[in-house]
Formats: C-alpha cells, sequence, structure tokens
C-alpha cells in the first residue's frame, strides 16, 4: 500500500511538464505557467499536501479542520476549475492534455469528497496529528534543532486541532471511531520521553524549551482528552443505533469513478473478476495436482478441487520464518532482489535512493495492512523511503502462526516483490523523476497498486523462484487476493455481504488462512473501492504490455517497456496508453 499525495525553483522542473520536448503552441506556455502558479497556492492552502510531495516550506502548520477551512477549500477547488475550463485541450501537445485531465480530476474529486462523500464527517479515523510530527522527528531535511523548532510552532495548534475534530463528527461509524482510537493511541506514543531527551540535548534556548514542554504537555493532553471523548462515543455506538460503513451502490459507482479512474465501471471489472477467479482456479488446480504425489504422498485425492488446492496449499505454508525473525527476514531479502532485477536487466534501479525497512510506527498501525511503504515526495526524492512491517509481538500464537502461513517462505518474497523491488519503492523512486511534476503529484492509486501487482509477475516470468511450481501456485494464490479484493469490495459495499460469507469467501476460494481473512474484512469495513485499485491496474497494465508487444514484435523489449512506463509519474494507466501508444 502506498498513500498519496514550491518554490521558484518549481519552475525549472515544470518546464517539463509535458512529454514532448518543446512547446509546440503558447496555449502549452500558459497551462505550463498556470501549472506553476497553481501548485505553488496549493502548498500554501494544504501545508500537509506540501509534506507529503516532499516540500517542507509549510511543514510548521498544522491545519484545523474547521467548516470554515472546509468551505475555504471547496471555494479553492472551484476556483481552480473555474480557471482550466479556459483551456482548449485541443491546443495542448499529447502531454500536456493528460496533465490538464489530472488536474480537473484531482480538484472535481478532492471537492466532491468534501461535499457529497463527506468522510470528514462520518470516519473519526480521518483525524490524526501523528504523521506530521513523525515526518518531522524522521525526515532530516534540515538540522534536529530547526525541526524542534518547526515542531514547536506546528504543536500550537493541536488542541485547536482536536476540538474541531469533535466539531466535525456526526453520525459515524462504529468501525472508524475504534480505528481511531487505536491509532491516536499512537499518536499519543509521539510525545514521549524519547523526544524530550532530544530537545534537552538540543541548542534551543532555554525559553524555547520551556515553552516547547508546555505545549508538549498541551498536545498530550488534547489528544488524551480525545481519547477519552472517542472511548465514550465507541461506547454509544455499542449499544446502537451506528451508522454503516457501506457507502451504497450510488456513492461506490461514484467513487470509483473519482480513485480509480478506470476504462472499467465497477460493475464491469466486478465481472471480470469473477471470470479471472475462475480462470485462477483452472491453473491452480493443475499445479495442485502436480504437485500432490511429492507432498501428500500416500493421501486420497479429494474430490473437491478446492479442497485439493487448499491441502496443497497448507502444506507449502508450514514453511516459513519465525515470528521473531519476520521484520529481519524482509530486511535481509531486499539485496536479493535488487540483484535479480540487475541480473536480468528488467529495469533502471537507482542505488542513491535509499530504502529503509522499519517496523510500522505505532501511528500507522491497526489499518488492516500489515506492510506498506512510506515514500518521499519529488521534492525530496533522496530522503529515505520506508518499507513499514508491522512485527508480530502483539500476537496470540495462533494468530502469529496463521499469519506466518499466510507469509510462508514463498509467499513472502513475493510480498517483498510488491512492496519494495521492483514494486513499490521502483515505481514512487520512478516517479519523482517524472518529466511532469504533475503526474507525479496527482498520482493514481490503481497506478500505484497495479504496477506492484504487476511487477511480481514480471519477476517471476524472468524465471525468479527457478519457475518451481510451487511458487507459481502460491504467487496464483496471492493474485487471486487481488482479484479477491475486488469482489469482497464491491459484494461488502453494494451488495451487502456479511462477515461469515465474506470469510468463507476468502478462506475457500481464496486459500487465505483465517488470520489475514479477518484483517481483510476489517480493512473493508474501513475502506471503500481502494481494494479494487490492484486488479484494476493490473488488468490495465497487462493488457497495455500485451498491445505495445502485439505492435511492436521482435522489437519489444521488457525493459524497456517497463522504464517507459514508468516515466509518466502515477498518471492513470488510460492516461498512460494514451501517450505510449501514440509514441509520446
Amino acid at each position: 500500500m502506498r498513500q498519496l499525495f514550491c518554490s521558484l525553483a518549481c519552475t525549472l522542473l515544470l518546464t517539463a511538464c509535458g512529454t514532448l520536448p518543446s512547446m509546440t503552441t503558447s496555449e502549452d506556455q500558459r497551462f505550463e505557467a498556470h501549472a506553476n502558479a497553481v501548485l505553488e497556492e496549493m502548498w500554501r492552502e494544504f501545508p500537509e499536501s506540501a509534506t507529503r510531495a516532499g516540500n517542507y516550506k509549510y511543514i510548521d502548520r498544522l491545519t484545523v479542520p474547521t467548516q470554515a477551512r472546509r468551505d475555504a477549500s471547496v471555494a479553492f477547488y472551484e476556483r481552480q476549475l473555474a480557471a482550466l475550463a479556459s483551456f482548449d485541450a485541443a491546443k495542448l501537445n499529447a502531454g500536456h492534455r493528460v496533465d490538464l485531465t489530472l488536474m480537473r480530476n484531482h480538484f472535481e474529486s478532492s471537492r466532491w469528497y468534501l461535499t457529497t462523500f463527506r468522510a470528514w464527517e462520518w470516519q473519526p479515523s480521518n483525524y490524526n496529528v501523528g504523521n506530521g510530527f513523525g515526518v518531522l522527528l524522521n525526515t532530516p531535511f534540515s538540522p534536529l534543532d530547526d525541526r524542534l523548532k518547526l515542531m514547536l510552532t506546528r504543536m500550537e495548534n493541536v488542541p485547536a486541532y482536536y476540538a474541531a475534530a469533535k466539531a466535525s463528527i456526526a453520525n459515524p461509524t462504529l468501525e472508524h471511531t475504534q480505528l481511531a482510537i487505536q491509532q491516536n493511541k499512537g499518536a499519543l506514543g509521539v510525545f514521549n520521553d524519547d523526544l524530550l531527551k532530544k530537545l534537552d540535548a538540543s541548542a534551543l534556548s532555554a525559553t524555547e524549551k520551556a515553552q516547547f514542554k508546555a505545549r508538549m504537555d498541551a498536545a498530550k493532553q488534547a489528544i488524551t482528552d480525545h481519547l477519552a471523548w472517542l472511548a465514550a462515543l465507541e461506547t454509544k455506538l455499542k449499544a446502537g443505533p451506528a451508522r454503516s460503513f457501506r457507502i451504497g451502490r450510488a456513492l461506490y459507482e461514484q467513487k470509483f469513478t473519482h480513485d480509480i479512474q478506470s476504462g472499467f465501471t465497477a460493475e464491469q471489472l466486478y465481472r471480470r473478476a469473477l471470470a479471472d477467479k475462475a480462470a485462477l482456479h483452472d491453473s491452480m488446480e493443475k499445479l495442485a495436482r502436480m504437485l500432490w504425489p511429492k507432498y501428500m504422498a500416500g493421501q486420497p485425492l479429494p474430490a473437491d478441487r478446492l479442497v485439493m488446492i487448499r491441502a496443497v496449499i497448507d502444506e507449502l505454508s508450514k514453511r516459513h520464518t519465525t515470528r521473531e525473525a519476520f521484520v529481519e527476514t524482509i530486511r535481509k531479502q531486499i539485496p536479493e532482489l535488487e540483484s535479480f532485477v540487475r541480473e536480468k536487466d528488467l529495469l533502471d534501479q537507482d542505488a542513491t535512493r535509499p530504502l529503509v525497512v522499519r517496523e510500522t510506527p505505532m501511528y500507522m498501525r491497526g489499518g488492516g495492512a500489515g506492510a506498506s511503504i512510506s515514500a518521499p515526495g519529488p521534492f525530496d526524492p533522496t530522503a529515505n523511503t520506508y518499507y513499514n512491517v508491522t512485527p508480530l509481538d502483539g500476537m496470540s500464537d495462533e494468530d502469529a502462526e496463521s499469519y506466518l502461513r499466510e507469509y510462508n517462505d514463498w509467499t513472502l518474497q513475493i510480498l517483498n516483490i510488491h512492496e519494495a523491488i521492483p514494486g513499490h519503492y521502483t515505481q514512487l523512486m520512478h516517479s519523482n523523476k517524472s518529466k511532469s511534476l504533475i503526474k507525479s503529484l496527482f498520482g493514481n492509486g490503481s497506478m500505484i497498486e497495479g504496477w506492484a501487482v504487476f511487477s511480481e509477475k514480471v519477476m517471476l516470468d524472468a524465471g525468479y523462484g527457478n519457475q518451481s511450481p510451487e511458487i507459481w501456485l502460491l504467487w496464483m494464490k496471492w493474485n487471486l487476493r487481488s482479484v479477491m479484493n475486488t469482489i469482497l469490495d464491491y459484494e461488502i459495499q453494494t451488495m451487502n455481504l456479511q462477515r461469515d460469507a465474506a470469510l468463507t469467501l476468502m478462506t475457500r476460494e481464496a486459500f487465505q488462512q483465517q488470520k489475514e481473512a479477518t484483517e481483510k474484512w476489517r480493512r473493508a469495513t474501513f475502506t471503500q473501492v481502494q481494494l479494487t485499485s490492484y486488479f484494476n491496474g493490473y488488468a490495465e497494465i497487462t493488457a497495455l504490455r500485451d498491445e505495445l508487444r502485439a505492435k511492436q514484435g521482435k522489437d519489444f523489449s521488457v525493459k524497456g517497456f517497463n522504464n517507459k512506463f514508468l516515466s509518466y509519474g502515477s498518471a492513470p494507466v488510460k492516461a498512460i496508453r494514451e501517450l505510449m501508444v501514440a509514441g509520446q
């Protein structure tokens, strides 16, 4: 998983906002100048977005989520949409036409979220100050003393932030309230004794240190009070009635359109996922039958093919690391993936862009994903990319064993391909080098997740895992998870699929371990549409690759396709297709 989203220096970067080598019309020049101005204005309006992009100019500002702030945001989006309407897309070069579309989609989507979807009202988990302060402490964009001074300023608004959060929340779901409790406990942990030690050892003045401690105490009290308020809210919601986490078909279709920007409708993608599930079952049956004598010798072959496939997978899944070594096992596998990509010459890498495997910060835990990537934005591209891995020390022995069987010796390698190399880490590194800041900054989650899934197949097609039937079977199970994500999300949100039926679907038809299935159900109650991004992106990238391979014949190159595809930032696949098919 990956989270998305200037100064005068931005102008030099944005001069290549399109993909053609030079401007062709004055409309291109006008659009480029406009894009420069919009980005600078956007960073001032939304300092947290600037921070996510690696621009720390406004990191000392903590936006207080009041209704007045939301009204100002809507006005900003409407003003930008009106300005974009003045451009004649037909007079722009191909790259700028795509950028114009991306900007329009971004502002329309952002307005829709505030005025129609209104998650700020019913998702208490939207409110958490932990991440911004975590970036300040963990990203060495300036000396620690300077960052402590920025933190001093940012802390001033923490009490007002949580007061505004309470005033904003109305008719929340129980699930998002519980997630808010878990993650804000993590946020409270940011303001710890280690921070005080850093403060005491700093060169800040005595006055600044005293003020820092006072604001830190006020911040901790504000979070503590908010946690107590959330706990009372949780008790009330448990007694019922509480708003359902399901958003229904109408909102789902709208959200799918805004978030995925797909060539499919939500229902079309769902139907395709059902067909792919059946096809994967056919392929897995063949491999399971091949492996049965090796792993299940002497045991009768079950008549039910799903039971047979599950039996082989369960036997393979007994081979896994230990809970104590889980994080370290992942850390040790990263150099092996780098070496394989280099040996097979699959795409360009960059050893100067560091990848750091770390335990997931407490303020990020609980969302249902045990592994994720936190990457810097294009304005700080050489900062660390963090591969967040949640350790298993908080699990019972039974849950830990179930989790380790899900991420067995083969599947753990596929996870690392997906999250790290050549998956999310590699794609986002390329994105930061894109000639178009718009394509990098206004990234599309389905392209990002789709590439991570696509990269797994690239590695196996190149011979990773020695073409063993074991790794192919477990990759098919993993790929089936992406397919099942789409089916689950659509049925849960629009067809009222219930928990027990969903768990059965995951454990019987997707062969998942119980722990994985229960965590996925939990995640599906927190998010909507995002789970479809994996399968949609993978399907669209694969189709584009096949189309260009057929068109180019013997001139097609795996490395050439991968590098070219990744050069367009994180634009939606359908936009990338438009440019690649046209040779832009």
